[in-house]
């Protein structure tokens, strides 16, 4: 008879656990855009790992070097894990322990790919990522916060992003913007 204590599927671990840690919600370290020659366009560092924004830059150029010419999609980088995927001139990262469950950084990382590609109109590259930044970072805090996992369907992202975005300061619309949500306001009173 084993002495080591059973689990039943309602016990399931969540986030990764080592040697010496205790199971964790905390499961991504990190979420990293970088264009084709290594250089940062998008970082969100979940915890200290690397404090300083030089040790960010020297770890991101180290993981760029590593993974710019291979095909595979996950590595094993400096004791942690990194599921990685490329689209023209953008490479995206998602980071996080050496003990984190790989498919689901892979479902972070599809999620944040495949919103992106819906924001965009399948048009995931390097300017138009630039001419939408407010949308990536909308994306990316609906997906993750503080490291911990929120969301994994794009649809939902996309909508959450959409409705977030339609809350736009007046003094930050366009004039078009504005004329247009005058022409609804007058069209709903009309009709009441």
């Amino acid at each position: 008879m084993s002495s080591a204590p059973r689990r039943c599927k309602s016990q399931a671990r969540i986030g990764p656990v080592g040697p010496d840690s205790e199971p964790s919600l905390y499961t991504v370290k990190a979420v990293l855009i970088l264009d084709n020659d290594g250089d940062r366009l998008f970082a969100k560092y979940y915890d200290d790992t690397y404090p300083s924004v030089k040790e960010q830059k020297a770890f991101e150029k180290n993981i760029f070097n590593k993974t710019h010419r291979t095909d595979s999609e996950i590595a094993l980088l400096e004791g942690l894990t990194v599921v990685y995927k490329s689209s023209i001139d953008l490479y995206f990262y998602v980071i996080g322990s050496s003990y984190e469950n790989e498919l689901m950084l892979m479902a972070v990382l599809n999620c944040l790919f495949d919103s992106l590609s819906q924001m965009l109109r399948k048009n995931v590259e390097k300017r138009a990522l630039l001419e939408n930044m407010e949308g990536l970072f909308l994306a990316v805090d609906e997906i993750v916060d503080g490291g911990v996992i929120l969301e994994s369907d794009p649809q939902q992202v996309v909508h959450r992003v959409a409705l977030r975005g339609d809350d736009v300061p007046l003094t930050e619309q366009t004039v078009s913007q504005v004329l247009q949500s005058a022409k609804e306001q007058i069209k709903w009173s009309l009709l009441r």
